[in-house]
């Protein structure tokens, strides 16, 4: 089980399944939205 983490608030974004990664940093929806504007 992976977890996807916002690296700007550190938000839970979403869980996965894959052995090999636990996890993975991306960027939110409010988050892009408020870098956006």
């Amino acid at each position: 089980m992976g977890t996807i983490i916002c690296q700007d608030c550190q938000k839970i974004i979403e869980h996965f399944d894959d052995v090999k990664v636990s996890t993975l940093y991306g960027t939110c929806s409010s988050c892009n939205n408020r870098c956006e504007s």
